[in-house]
């Protein structure tokens, strides 16, 4: 049997900063050889939302998340990548010719931190994880666990449950 696999630039053309950050977790997994599909790449943009606003009083992007049955989503990152399935990215999207024009170099130390920490787990890790959240549970409040939402996860209850865990951590240190 042979198998060809074949790899698309359809991240290349759009350049906001949210397709920036996807196409910079893209290239961290095709450099490690790591699985990264559409359902974790939507978490790791979610942790790194979450943390930046925490760690750094600043959104890393401009996109609104949602939550999502399956936990927290970027709608336009979600259907750039959609056609993949629960595919590998890092073996399906070439981001060679990718921009990170708007990625700083303080963008670059969170987004490799949210890869380290994040990235080891699996897209079904991440799901539970999120879930087990008050950000993404507070966003589907009212709603069947199967209930498609377009509920926003709001900054201020990113803000608000990350602060309180950072806050903890440095007291139990």
């Amino acid at each position: 049997m042979v198998y060809i696999v074949y790899m698309t630039t359809l991240s290349v053309k759009n350049t906001s900063k949210v397709f920036q950050i996807a196409n910079y977790f893209i290239k961290k997994a095709q450099e490690e050889n790591k699985e990264l599909t559409n359902k974790k790449l939507q978490k790791l943009l979610y942790y790194s939302q979450a943390w930046s606003v925490t760690l750094r009083d600043k959104s890393i992007f401009e996109d609104n998340i949602e939550a999502w049955v399956h936990g927290p989503a970027i709608r336009s990152v979600y259907h750039r990548f959609s056609d993949f399935g629960r595919e590998n990215l890092a073996s399906k999207v070439d981001v060679t010719s990718a921009h990170f024009d708007e990625i700083t170099t303080d963008d670059k130390e969170l987004l490799n931190k949210i890869w380290e920490i994040y990235g080891k787990y699996t897209a079904n890790d991440l799901e539970v994880i999120s879930h087990s959240e008050s950000p993404w549970q507070d966003a589907r409040e009212g709603l069947e666990p199967y209930e498609a939402s377009a509920n926003i996860i709001t900054i201020e209850s990113m803000k608000q449950y990350y602060g309180q865990r950072q806050k903890e951590a440095k007291s139990s240190s």
